[in-house]
């Protein structure tokens, strides 16, 4: 058995004695990510979840330009996700303000992360109190703890100019254009370093779901990130979205999910990719989705070898964009090695 890096336990870290299953590490953000974390919390499992902070977008935007912390919403929806607390308290943390009283738009959540942050002096501090009141199901991390700009490059029709670049994560959907590249600045900022060491620790790793390029990719252009995902024993399983996503991944197949997500990887680091088979589920017109097909033409071979893909009906029949999250989380970990 290979030796494991020794991996510093945060403050809300449950007692390493106990048998808490295989340590499953799961990196995105947004909406997809907290759908897998919803379904494995009733798991026999030890969650990892590594965020991306380069949203400046809505309240998460508004507090980090106001406050100077970093955008606390992926955060808040996976400690939401998590939260071992009572349903009401869940709904609290996801309670979004109306009109009025200057809180337009704010998320409850993301007001007490910034405030817990303040009394205890820093944002990491802050969002491990946070998850230790909620009692969170494992641990929510972010993937650095430096202020990032996600940039993109993206071809647009050329009465529009061919090739434009976008600056800031949530005004790169709203181009309707096909991204081609996006990339953060600084170029290099530093890997959280519990982040790191969960994934050197890991036994199955989890790309996704999510928004492939605002959600999923911005933290693998975290080189120490990246590095510590290529370095790790670990399987890695990339789950491909239900249905593609207007201004990112029209008309995409699973295979261009995984071309654009190993172009950004300098190449690849997936045993595999999960996806859904079930594409007869008619999606809304107004949507200007479509379900992704479960094909991998056009992807690239990695190391020499094809990626090997997973197919599995994995669609809520209520909202058929999206995945069903006990579905998703039990085929997740048959998948995991331990």
């Amino acid at each position: 058995m290979s030796d494991r890096a020794q991996q510093p336990g945060p403050p809300f870290a449950a007692d390493d004695a106990q048998d808490r299953g295989p340590r499953v590490v799961a990196l995105g953000g947004g909406h997809g990510l907290s759908t897998l974390l919803r379904g494995l919390k009733d798991q026999h499992c030890d969650i990892t979840a590594i965020v991306t902070v380069a949203d400046d977008g809505g309240s998460s935007g508004v507090l980090r330009r106001e406050t100077g912390i970093l955008p606390p919403g992926d955060l808040r929806r996976c400690i939401a996700a998590l939260a071992d607390a009572e349903p009401l308290m869940t709904q609290l943390f996801e309670y979004r303000f109306g009109h009025g009283a200057g809180l337009d738009g704010h998320a409850f959540g993301n007001l007490f992360i910034a405030a817990m942050a303040g009394i205890m002096g820093d944002f990491e501090r802050g969002v491990s109190e946070v998850s230790r009141v909620l009692a969170v199901k494992g641990r929510v991390l972010p993937s650095s703890l430096d202020h990032l700009v996600l940039c993109a490059e993206v071809c647009v029709p050329d009465d529009q100019g061919g090739r434009i670049l976008v600056k800031g994560q949530s005004q790169i959907a709203g181009v309707h254009g096909l991204v081609e590249r996006v990339y953060l600045q600084p170029s290099e900022p530093k890997g959280y370093p519990l982040a790191i060491s969960a994934l050197l620790n890991a036994d199955l790793i989890v790309l996704g779901p999510g928004s492939l390029y605002t959600s999923i990719i911005p933290n693998l252009l975290v080189p120490d990130i990246l590095a510590a995902l290529c370095a790790a024993e670990a399987r890695k399983v990339y789950i491909c979205n239900v249905a593609t996503q207007p201004g990112e991944t029209a008309d995409y197949t699973v295979g261009d999910h995984v071309r654009a997500l190993a172009e950004h990887m300098g190449g690849g680091a997936c045993d595999c990719v999960l996806a859904n088979g079930n594409t007869d589920l008619t999606l809304s017109p107004t949507s200007n989705s479509a379900m992704v097909m479960p094909t991998l033409e056009g992807a690239p071979a990695f190391d020499g070898d094809a990626w090997q893909l997973v197919v599995q009906d994995l669609v809520d029949r209520a909202l058929p964009w999206r995945h069903d999250a006990a579905k998703l989380a039990s085929t997740v970990l048959r998948l995991c090695p331990r």
